[in-house]
């Protein structure tokens, strides 16, 4: 199974999904608590955590990729 995002709330005592998805039993899950609040200077908490996540996810050794890279070609 590949990894997916799922929204979630807790009703009090468990999380419940939002939506119905059939999750394998004994299935390895990561839950990431989002703050209550419409504030947003809660964003650049969120910037830095992902900042921070995607520097685990490559190594130092990895090529650098021209800004080039992803781009559509230019129109002729």
């Amino acid at each position: 199974m590949n990894a997916v995002t799922l929204r979630a709330h807790l009703d009090g005592k468990q999380i419940c999904l939002d939506e119905p998805f059939e999750i394998p039993p004994d299935a390895k899950l990561f839950v990431t608590v989002v703050p209550a609040t419409d504030d947003t200077s809660d964003l650049r908490d969120w910037y830095e955590f992902g900042k921070r996540s995607l520097a685990r996810a490559y190594d130092d050794d990895e090529p650098d990729y021209s800004d080039a890279v992803g781009r559509p070609p230019a129109s002729e």
